[in-house]
């Protein structure tokens, strides 16, 4: 920002303040105030990690149509090749935030996914829009969903491998989830690896694996190469489950909290335009799907945005719980209970050995006052209660009132 439009929008902010006088300043003027008040971010330029997903879209849009600047700071996007690199990036203070798993932030503050650190979730990113992948050639042979993935797998015995990108990330839960509600336990009826994001369809091409849970577009991208086909979508193991999440160290949002505040609003405005119509969900699939973000085609981003799915298979559906970004604020509050959830199921599968303090690990980690504060200068709505009830594909609810239990309750476990 150049000294002459600074000296502008102060100016500009000393009249809309004499205009506004009594009745107090708008969330818009907060915004400018934050800017360039004491409330000035800490930290004028800030690297974000991604991994080329459609949904690191908020963090993309953020910063190429300027509104990080609106908010004093400027977002610098940079693309990782694995969740693992991003972890250490944020670890070592490589990275200032991350689009990142909302699961790998749990496990790294915990210690059981690599080096302890106390970290923090910021905002929610996104809801839904991930899916599972059944090889074609498990198509071939029946195994389209769970229950027949099950069957075929109980009457050809083998070695049956399936991958997830993280080991305490939400894409290796789905996976997790998913099977052992169609009675697979993944822990001993199969072999699971870990795979970076954008290696998915080319080990699946290579036979490395039967079947992957991943983000788009790589499971759209494997219907198009006629290499797989989607057993299962996120939102059918659990509708508007929280995704990625805007992610950063402990030490960071004491040391910046004005900075955290900033880019979180800006954000939050971003998954705003995004959702806010079908020219801008086509307008953030074109600059995505460039080499320096997802590179990949459009056509393999701009459907399942929109809900338009295929399974590879000839069927054809529009689902209403597609990929959401904000969805009138619904989407990015850091709830209690969906930290939480993740924990209970990092327990289930023996990645914790002991029950935590889960309301206490995740009123650490989610930091809801600069949330609230993020919503407020970006005229975010914000709900009334920390936690909120979600009911899963097996009908299970998870509320996170009782944790400790809901952690125990599951037959298929490790």
């Amino acid at each position: 920002m150049t000294d002459l439009l600074k000296t502008s929008l102060s100016r500009r902010v000393v009249l809309q303040s004499a205009a506004v006088g009594a009745i107090g300043i708008n969330p818009a003027l907060r915004a400018a105030v934050y800017a360039q008040g004491s409330d000035a971010p800490e930290k004028k330029e800030v690297k974000i990690g991604f991994i080329p997903l459609t949904d690191c879209a908020s963090v993309v849009m953020a910063s190429v149509l300027g509104i990080d600047q609106k908010y004093g700071v400027k977002i610098i996007p940079t693309k990782e090749a694995s969740w693992a690199g991003v972890r250490d990036k944020l670890v070592t203070g490589e990275l200032d935030f991350a689009h990142v798993l909302y699961g790998l932030i749990y496990g790294v503050h915990l210690g059981v996914s690599g080096p302890k650190k106390d970290m923090a979730v910021l905002m929610t990113l996104n809801n839904n829009g991930q899916a599972i992948t059944l090889s074609k050639k498990l198509a071939d042979k029946g195994a389209v969903d769970g229950a027949s993935l099950a069957k075929l797998m109980a009457a050809e015995k083998r070695e049956y491998t399936f991958a997830q990108t993280f080991p305490t990330g939400t894409h290796a839960m789905w996976l997790y989830y998913w099977m052992a509600a169609n009675g697979i336990n993944p822990m001993t009826d199969a072999k699971v690896i870990t795979v970076p994001p954008p290696q998915m369809v080319a080990n699946m091409r290579v036979g490395n694996m039967d079947g992957y849970s991943v983000g788009e577009p790589w499971n759209h991208r494997a219907i198009i190469d006629g290499i797989g086909i989607t057993a299962t979508t996120s939102q059918d193991v659990w509708k508007d489950h929280p995704e990625k999440v805007l992610g950063t160290t402990g030490d960071f949002v004491k040391k910046y909290p004005n900075t955290a505040r900033a880019v979180t609003a800006a954000i939050l405005e971003a998954g705003k335009w995004i959702d806010s119509g079908l020219a801008n969900k086509n307008k953030m699939a074109e600059t995505i799907a460039d080499k320096s973000y997802v590179n990949t085609s459009v056509d393999a981003i701009n459907q399942r945005i929109l809900g338009r799915y295929q399974n590879g298979l000839g069927k054809t559906w529009d689902d209403p719980n597609h990929m959401k970004f904000y969805n009138d604020g619904a989407v990015n509050f850091p709830y209690l209970s969906d930290g939480m959830w993740f924990l209970t199921q990092h327990k289930r599968w023996g990645l914790l050995k002991d029950h935590p303090d889960y309301l206490a690990v995740a009123k650490q980690i989610n930091q809801i006052d600069i949330y609230k504060q993020a919503a407020a200068a970006s005229k975010t709505p914000v709900p009334k209660d920390l936690m909120r009830s979600s009911k899963l594909m097996d009908g299970v609810i998870w509320d996170g009132k009782d944790p400790k239990k809901y952690a125990d309750s599951f037959k298929v476990k490790a």
